[in-house]
C-alpha cells in the first residue's frame, strides 16, 4: 500500500459545512451592519482560518477580524456546527479505507473541540484513530501546524507513506511545509486550477480515483 497514513480535512472534505459555515459568517457580518446578498459569496471562507478571511474579503483589521470570529462563533458554536452533511458514499468509503489496514486521522483548520462534537454527532469519529484541529486562541492556527500535532499525535516520524487529503489550497500547502504528499478531492469547494497552482501531488474527482492513489 502506498499510503497506511492518511490525514482527512473535514470541511469540504469529509462533510459539506456549506450551509452551517455561511449562516454563521451571515450572522457575524450582520454585527458589522453589513448584509449579505449572496450565500454563495461566502464559499472562499470554507476551508481557510477564518481571521484570514475577514480579513482578506471583508478588509477587517486584526482586531476587527478577532471580534467577528467572536460573534461568529456564537451562532456556529451553537446551531451551524450540525447545519452539515456528510458527503454520499463517504461511510462506506471511510470504512474501506479502515478494513484495508489504513490508519485515519483528522487534520482540520477548524477548532479541535468543535471538529471532534461534528465527527461525533455524523459517527465519523469511529473510523479515526486521532482527530486534531486548530486551537480556539489562535496559537495553532495554520494547516501545518495542525498536520504537524497530527504527526506527533500518531508518532509518524516518516512523512513518505502520509497522504494529506482536503478541498482547498491550504490543505496541500500545509502537506508540503510538513513534506508531504497530498491529493485535493474536486467534491469540495476548491477547483483543479486551485490545485494544479499550489502542487497538489494528486487531483480526484471521486472516491474510487483516490482509493487507486491510496493503494498505488
Amino acid at each position: 500500500m502506498r499510503y497506511p497514513y492518511l490525514f482527512f480535512d473535514l470541511d469540504g472534505t469529509l462533510t459539506d459545512p456549506g450551509m452551517g459555515i455561511t449562516n454563521s459568517i451571515i450572522y457575524s457580518l450582520e454585527k458589522f451592519g453589513i448584509k449579505v446578498e449572496d450565500r454563495t459569496s461566502l464559499y472562499p471562507f470554507i476551508g481557510p482560518p477564518l481571521l484570514e478571511s475577514y480579513e482578506k474579503y471583508y478588509g477587517f483589521d486584526e482586531e476587527k477580524a478577532k471580534l467577528a470570529v467572536n460573534y461568529y462563533r456564537e451562532y456556529f458554536g451553537v446551531k451551524g456546527l450540525f447545519e452539515n452533511e456528510v458527503y454520499p458514499g463517504m461511510d462506506e468509503f471511510l470504512n474501506r479505507c479502515r478494513e484495508s489496514g489504513c490508519k485515519l486521522v483528522l487534520a482540520t483548520s477548524k477548532p479541535e473541540h468543535y471538529a471532534v462534537d461534528i465527527m461525533k454527532h455524523f459517527g465519523l469519529d469511529r473510523y479515526f484513530d486521532c482527530m486534531c484541529g486548530s486551537s480556539m486562541d489562535a496559537s495553532l492556527e495554520t494547516k501545518a501546524d495542525v498536520i504537524r500535532k497530527a504527526l506527533k499525535c500518531c508518532n509518524i516520524s516518516s512523512t513518505e507513506n502520509v497522504l494529506m487529503i482536503g478541498d482547498r489550497k491550504h490543505d496541500i500547502l500545509g502537506a508540503k511545509e510538513c513534506n508531504i504528499d497530498s491529493a485535493g478531492v474536486l467534491w469540495g469547494y476548491g477547483n483543479r486550477e486551485e490545485f494544479c497552482q499550489n502542487g497538489a501531488t494528486y487531483i480526484v474527482s471521486n472516491f474510487e480515483e483516490l482509493e487507486k492513489v491510496i493503494h498505488s
